[in-house]
């Protein structure tokens, strides 16, 4: 094993776990990397993982044109710069991605009164219970109360907040009018 084995395999090791790492422990690891982090985005997107992507794969492209193209140190160097960059272009590109599926809209308690729910834990009259309501393609489980004894299953309106809950009160379900069968 030669000097050139250690770098690119180092490389491909040290930039592949790091760069795994962030992907299954994002919150934790990703915080330790942020110090890496200077404060700037590249299109939206953390310079920390490109840089990542760019390590593991010179190290890939340069084991790569060690042993498989023959190219000696310096033909690998320019096949491992030429794969980082398209590793970190890969890493781009997902990033981005990723940013777009993120949803822009924020949840705001005062902007679904007036909204349909449906009560998920029975409410109390003047206590608490649990509504879903719908919101971004989501469905939210909030706090709700109401003046009246709501059931589970019950149709509901959002009518207020009170703080961080929703008030709301029950929609009266439809009548079957006309059916009646007194035979």
């Amino acid at each position: 094993m030669n000097a050139a084995d250690l770098v690119f395999g180092a490389c491909l090791l040290f930039g592949g776990g790091l760069l795994l790492l962030t992907l299954i422990v994002d919150d934790i690891f990703g915080g330790l990397l942020g110090a890496i982090h200077i404060g700037f985005d590249v299109a939206g997107v953390s310079p920390t993982p490109m840089l990542l992507g760019f390590i593991a794969m010179f190290g890939v492209g340069g084991l790569f044109g060690l042993h498989s193209l023959n190219a000696g140190p310096g033909g690998a160097t320019i096949v491992g710069v030429i794969s980082g960059l398209l590793g970190a272009g890969v890493v781009f590109g997902a990033g981005k991605a990723l940013r777009r599926a993120e949803s822009t809209e924020t949840l705001s308690l005062q902007d679904r009164v007036g909204s349909a729910a449906r009560v998920s834990v029975g409410i109390p009259a003047n206590k608490f219970g649990s509504v879903l309501i719908s919101f971004a393609g989501a469905s939210h489980n909030l706090t709700a109360t109401a003046d009246v004894e709501i059931p589970a299953g019950h149709d509901v309106k959002v009518i207020a907040v009170a703080g961080t809950n929703l008030v709301v009160e029950a929609v009266p379900t439809a009548t079957k009018e006309g059916a009646r069968s007194d035979a």
